[in-house]
């Protein structure tokens, strides 16, 4: 837990405990993602690591230091949060895609060159000090939109396999009133996924459920 003399921290834990608590929508999400049907699983204690990187994100402690150190420091932090909060005033679709081409700024790194094992999903503090791989810049789009306000159901991290490429990949997906947007550390340009041919989702998670997808 964060030390409770440290106020940043704690402050930082309280407000990231109310922001990933808020309700979705009674508008779902739209189904026929990429084209294909979903079905519904409820216990996500099966995604370890994802239950893992959620109580990470909350609970660790970030030292105090200044932005030119290597090690992830307040500083950093800070730095994402002024830039969350010099676009909370926008509309949404620019809010969405101003954290699309934010986080695509960061270097791609593979994770056993970052961590030295073959799959690690890292927090956002870890991703925007690091890089990362394509889970990782969709986790910390995610973590910036929670931040901003937008409910769990409206947002998904969407595991598929480019068919194009022939290799697993991984992209933020974001309700938008029937479509569905997709936030890809592969474009620079937000796209409907009614636009995307290449990609064949295999399952979708957000922190309350996760879906298995399969062709129609």
């Amino acid at each position: 837990m964060p030390n409770a003399s440290s106020p940043l921290p704690r402050l930082l834990f309280l407000y990231l405990l109310a922001t990933l608590s808020i309700p979705a929508r009674a508008v779902p999400f739209p189904h026929g993602l990429f084209g294909y049907r979903q079905q519904q699983q409820d216990d996500i204690r099966i995604f370890g690591q994802w239950i893992q990187v959620l109580e990470r994100h909350l609970l660790e402690d970030v030292a105090e230091g200044d932005c030119s150190e290597k090690r992830f420091n307040r500083c950093h932090l800070r730095q994402w949060q002024d830039f969350l909060e010099s676009i909370r005033g926008l509309p949404r679709h620019e809010q969405l895609d101003a954290v699309n081409r934010y986080a695509n700024t960061k270097q791609y790194v593979l994770d056993i060159d970052n961590y030295g094992v073959e799959d690690y999903w890292a927090t956002a503090r870890e991703f925007l000090y690091n890089g990362g791989d394509c889970e990782d810049y969709a986790l910390t789009k995610m973590f910036s939109l929670r931040w901003l306000g937008y409910p769990a159901g409206e947002i998904r991290i969407v595991v598929l396999q480019d068919t194009n490429l022939r290799i697993p990949h991984a992209v933020l997906a974001v309700a938008e009133g029937d479509d569905i947007l997709i936030l890809d550390n592969q474009a620079q340009e937000m796209v409907s996924h009614r636009d995307i041919v290449h990609y064949a989702p295999v399952y979708s998670i957000n922190e309350e459920h996760w879906w298995i997808h399969t062709p129609n």
